[in-house]
């Protein structure tokens, strides 16, 4: 016996005498962690891997704010090791009331809910406002919405974009989904393509919505809403804005939630704060789902945040120095990948715009190796870089891509300025070993 899987395939049915759920059994793992397994195997035997996988920061090379170190070691030792309140302590909503207010947000404080990191918020937000079958709207590569989807029951709407939207999908793409969607999610910075929404692109949507919305209302259909993922908004490179919905478009008070958190601008994933923002309802009935999961984050953590955002000279000199260290060794890639396609190689990056990743293309599909073997597909490209460069790197296709052929996500999260030299050298090196049939390869 077979079951037909919500993404089109079959799905074997062992999971009937498994004890587990339908849901469960079908739920995909990460592929980026099954890379993550094959990078430590060679690290073990002494090989020598730039490991850009990892959409985490390695302590050595980002610092915590010494703000959010002594101030959680505070907390505790003045007894803030009990349960937070499920919506956040005060005085961190709060804080977000302010960090958003500087920015020209003005929020009512029932509009701002806090849990442990910024998964927890996406999944309270998909579940709060998609029913079981009902149509998700956003553009590939992404970043775990196809999963999130799956979790609630939800059908995926997959709009393939590539380096020529800016790895954003325009509001021409989207136009058809947008009447009987429950779900809009847009990620900008964009993880993986380290992109940035435009101007144009986002008040397009924005209008968009609030147009489908003054229909849906004529008629008493639910409003269609839109998820916001900013959890990069302040690590965008020099000559780069970040825009967001509000801002832009006023009317949509009713129809947002951002997700966001310290986890990214402040180098603080393992801190697990996060903080969700959105009309007051939708963030009650979120605070209801989390409450049921304990995804709280935790107390010392809580009131430690809280000091550092209020602190507005901490926040501008962490987040500048952030910048400067990503952008740094973003530009650093960028610049040798542009140099080495300028040369004939089949490569190409595109300028980063924010967030800690960079879009690469490697397009040696084709190119013969010194052993002999002809590089046919992605996972075989990103292994012969990985073996023969010790460049690890993740395919748009574990992004739910498979149209990205050729493109790569590269995080500087956890590698040094000396390791990404080193490793570029390798990678040159190893290019000269390959050859393209039937034609010389570049010098």
């Amino acid at each position: 016996m077979t079951v037909q899987a919500q993404d089109g395939g079959v799905a074997n049915a062992a999971w009937l005498s498994s004890g587990v759920s339908q849901m469960s059994a079908q739920l995909q793992g990460s592929s980026i962690l099954a890379i993550a397994a094959q990078v430590r195997q060679l690290v073990a035997s002494g090989r020598q891997i730039c490991n850009l996988t990892i959409g985490d920061f390695d302590p050595k090379q980002y610092p915590l704010p010494v703000q959010l170190v002594e101030g959680t070691a505070a907390a505790l030792r003045a007894g803030h090791s009990n349960y937070p309140p499920a919506d956040g302590i005060p005085e961190l909503r709060k804080a977000v009331q302010h960090l958003y207010g500087r920015f020209g947000l003005s929020l009512p404080i029932e509009r701002i809910l806090i849990a442990g990191g910024a998964r927890p918020l996406l999944y309270a937000a998909y579940r709060t406002l998609v029913n079981p079958g009902e149509k998700v709207l956003y553009a590939t590569p992404s970043w775990n919405n196809n999963h999130y989807t799956h979790l609630v029951g939800g059908v995926p709407v997959e709009i393939a974009v590539g380096p020529e939207d800016n790895f954003f999908a325009p509001l021409s793409r989207l136009q058809p989904f947008l009447g009987d969607a429950a779900l809009v999610v847009i990620n900008s910075p964009l993880n993986p393509s380290g992109t940035c929404i435009s101007r144009q692109a986002l008040w397009d949507l924005c209008e968009a919505i609030v147009g489908e919305n003054d229909r849906r209302q004529t008629v008493g259909q639910r409003p269609l809403m839109l998820v916001y993922d900013q959890i990069y908004w302040m690590l965008t490179f020099e000559g780069v804005t970040h825009f967001d919905p509000l801002t832009l478009h006023p009317r949509m008070a009713d129809y947002v939630v951002y997700i966001d958190g310290i986890s990214k601008a402040f180098a603080a994933t393992g801190l697990r704060v996060g903080w969700s923002v959105g009309p007051a309802t939708v963030i009650a009935a979120m605070s209801r789902v989390l409450g049921h999961v304990g995804a709280w984050a935790p107390k010392a953590e809580q009131v430690a945040s809280s000091q550092l955002l209020f602190d507005d000279q901490a926040v501008d000199a962490y987040t500048a120095g952030l910048r400067a260290q990503a952008g740094l060794r973003l530009q650093m890639l960028f610049a040798r990948l542009t140099k080495l396609g300028q040369q004939g190689w089949p490569l190409a990056a595109l300028q980063p715009q924010g967030a800690i990743y960079l879009s690469a293309e490697f397009a040696l599909r084709g190119y013969q190796t010194d052993q002999g073997q002809t590089l046919e597909t992605p996972q075989q490209v990103r292994i012969w870089l990985l073996e023969q460069a010790g460049l690890a790197v993740v395919p748009f296709d574990a992004f739910g891509a498979v149209h990205a052929t050729d493109w790569y996500r590269l995080s500087v999260g956890a590698v040094g300025v000396a390791d990404l030299a080193a490793m570029l050298d390798r990678l040159e090196a190893a290019l000269q070993t390959l050859k393209a049939p039937g034609l010389p390869c570049p010098s």
